[in-house]
């Protein structure tokens, strides 16, 4: 839309078939901001975390502990603080170790599928079906999935932050990079015992014993990114959302020149202290994984006062 993305860029070209369409895309558009909020702390806790594997650092980066919650804070205030000045100038330096991260992601897993090629049969699309159909509980595993779709909507709403071209063209090469990653995670755990896990953390484990160090640090550095796409992806949904109407009128900075590069205080300053609550409530990485019940709450309660924003004071329907 214009050079726009996000799912009310969508609905601002098919409102006209109806109002109703207002309910899926305000819901759509509250999940991507509850995601925001649980996913910069747990994938940052998570890749600080795996600093307990280091020799000489087991006994000092504990999950949970105060070294590690306060290393997480430390990290996400820095990512909000610099939100001011723009995604063009911190994106000069996303640009490479993206580059970095998905190289590395690449070849870790081809070293792991060269060794076990086996794997290779998971992508017969028949093993899905029966594991929906055999397994009693397959189904509620897809509940994993769930997180792609706001993946896909942080994607689609940073559009105008990247542009349409990067993102069609450097896709090819992170899909590819994604799936040989995953690829190669399965097939170490389908070669280990009955305790294949036992608290072990298979990302790491496939990684070379001299490059585990490094490869932590670009793990922490790409979650920050990570984290910097749904930021991002919130400013052009509140931005959008005021332009519809959907939403009170707050300041919104543009902090460079260039086309949808946008910053909003207000939302930048919500984000972060629901991140830093956050990881202070449930410390770790692994008690944050029971906090997506937690998101999908806020969501509802998003959603809900969203729509009655809209139906009471612009629709004017007054019986709600």
């Amino acid at each position: 839309n214009n050079g726009e993305g996000g799912i009310f860029s969508l609905y601002a070209l098919v409102k006209r078939y109806g109002k109703k369409l207002v309910i899926p895309a305000v819901f759509g558009a509250t999940t991507l901001l509850a995601d925001g909020i649980i996913t910069p702390p747990i994938s940052v806790a998570s890749a600080v975390e795996g600093l307990g594997m280091v020799n000489g650092l087991q006994d000092i980066i504990v999950a949970g502990n105060n070294v590690v919650v306060g290393l997480v804070v430390v990290i996400l205030s820095l990512l909000f603080f610099f939100q001011r000045f723009g995604t063009q100038v911190i994106g000069k330096f996303f640009g490479p170790i993206m580059a970095v991260w998905f190289s590395m992601l690449l070849l870790v897993g081809i070293s792991q599928i060269i060794n076990h090629p086996d794997i290779l049969k998971a992508l017969n699309p028949y093993y899905a079906y029966e594991m929906l159909t055999q397994y009693p509980k397959g189904f509620w595993l897809l509940g994993s999935v769930f997180l792609c779709t706001t993946g896909a909507e942080a994607l689609y709403s940073d559009l105008g932050h990247c542009g349409i071209k990067n993102i069609r063209i450097s896709w090819i090469f992170v899909k590819t990079s994604l799936v040989a990653c995953y690829l190669g995670q399965a097939a170490w755990l389908m070669h280990q015992n009955e305790d294949f896990l036992n608290g072990r953390n298979p990302f790491f484990e496939i990684m070379p014993s001299w490059f585990l160090l490094p490869s932590i640090i670009i793990a922490t550095l790409a979650t920050v990114i990570a984290s910097q796409a749904l930021i991002s992806g919130s400013y052009t949904l509140i931005n959008e959302a005021i332009n519809l109407n959907f939403w009170p009128r707050v300041a919104v900075r543009q902090p460079s020149e260039l086309k949808g590069q946008i910053y909003i205080p207000s939302v930048n300053n919500v984000l972060w202290f629901g991140c830093v609550l956050m990881i202070l409530y449930f410390r770790s990485s692994e008690h944050m994984e029971a906090a997506y019940g937690f998101s999908i709450t806020i969501t509802m309660m998003m959603t809900t006062l969203l729509l009655g924003y809209f139906l009471r004071f612009r629709l004017k329907w007054n019986k709600y």
